[in-house]
């Protein structure tokens, strides 16, 4: 199987060489053990415990004799969310030095899942969030294979769809009847894989939890119990509504995006193109996959949508510094944004908008003023290059 150049390997190996702690954090089989293996073959000494094996695990019966026998490496803890207590002795051991890259953590949980990591050792780690395989990674002329497939790593790199979509399966049952007991969460796995199953219907909509609650035939607090369990495992986005000084009246809920589109369709019955052509999902499904991509790409823009109870709607607000951008998501070009989506920019007084379309990897071209129809690339390369220009003025 061949090897993907990771965007995040340089960024990786910076936080190394700052950080005493490193932690790469994302979700299961989304490529965090092969790419630190990568980066690990650069560095003189290194050492390597996966702590799904029990072998592995073993080694740290008594972790201070490992830590002190292996001080002069760089020691790698894969899937340190089954170790959470072990996170005041690595503050400990850092704390002798205080060396950049002593430690390296991969993990398949939030921080705010392993507590201990972002309280005992503040100031002393830095975070890094992995995604499966984005599009710059694959390539844009595998566009329509990666939004079908998703981006896990195995998923993509099937020799078909049906080879792809069944490593799907088998990962979400695995996520559901292995993973999450194994993060200390007693839940029925049934009515997570029926409320995730919800989620993909409606995915990029505003979330409901009273009908979903009254769907599932569960309580509203266990509703968003299992919503922050899959945000925590990083199944799930919730997209959080942009608040401005405008007297609109806002709709206040988040929506809520499967981050995945392969998990959307494996969820949905999705296997082949034609099926996703076919399916009354095709257009938000569009909409999760480049929302994704471009959040993910731009880790440093804030994201939000807009919505008013007046209709008054833009799919997603970016905003850094003084900048502010909006984007719409259309499968088609010549769908034109309504009436709702240049209120929306009258609103909140933005004067950059882009729709972004599956287009031709570089297209770019104006659709009126100041808004341009643009493919994920080229309107990604525009953003980041309008404010690298801006920041030299």
């Amino acid at each position: 199987m061949s090897y993907i150049e990771r965007i995040s390997s340089k960024e990786v190996s910076k936080y190394i060489s700052f950080f005493p702690v490193t932690a790469i954090l994302g979700p299961r089989q989304c490529g965090k053990s092969t790419l630190a293996k990568k980066i690990m073959q650069s560095i003189p000494r290194t050492v390597y415990l996966d702590l799904e094996l029990t072998s592995d695990f073993a080694k740290l019966q008594d972790p201070e004799a490992f830590f002190t026998l292996n001080r002069e490496a760089l020691i790698c803890l894969d899937e340190i969310q089954r170790l959470p207590e072990i996170f005041p002795l690595i503050r400990a051991v850092v704390d002798r030095t205080n060396n950049p890259g002593q430690f390296l953590l991969l993990g398949s949980a939030s921080p705010e899942l392993i507590r201990q990591s972002s309280e005992t050792l503040a100031g002393r780690i830095g975070y890094i969030n992995l995604t499966p395989f984005n599009l710059l990674e694959v390539g844009y002329k595998n566009l329509r294979d990666h939004w079908l497939k998703g981006g896990f790593p195995l998923s993509f790199l099937s020799a078909d769809s049906y080879l792809s979509n069944l490593w799907r399966e088998n990962f979400m049952r695995t996520f559901l009847e292995k993973d999450i007991p194994s993060l200390g969460f007693s839940v029925s796995t049934e009515t997570v894989r029926r409320l995730w199953t919800m989620l993909a219907h409606n995915t990029g909509q505003i979330l409901n939890k009273n009908k979903l609650s009254a769907s599932l035939g569960i309580s509203q607090p266990t509703v968003t119990s299992y919503i922050h369990l899959l945000e925590n495992t990083f199944m799930v986005r919730t997209l959080q509504p942009c608040y401005t000084n405008t007297k609109k009246r806002l709709i206040k809920s988040p929506k809520l995006y499967i981050r995945d589109s392969g998990i959307i369709h494996s969820l949905l019955g999705i296997t082949t193109q034609n099926d996703l052509l076919g399916h009354p999902v095709y257009g938000l499904s569009w909409e999760s996959y480049a929302i994704e991509q471009i959040i993910s790409l731009l880790p440093r823009w804030k994201p939000s949508f807009y919505r008013t109870s007046n209709g008054s709607e833009i799919d997603l607000i970016l905003e850094r510094g003084n900048s502010k951008l909006a984007i719409e998501f259309k499968i088609n070009p010549s769908q034109k944004p309504g009436t709702g989506f240049y209120n929306g920019l009258r609103d909140l007084n933005i004067t950059e908008a882009f729709i972004v379309c599956p287009l031709k990897e570089n297209e770019i071209y104006p659709a009126g003023k100041n808004i341009r129809i643009a493919s994920i690339p080229a309107a990604i390369e525009y953003i980041t290059e309008s404010v690298s220009s801006a920041s030299h003025e």
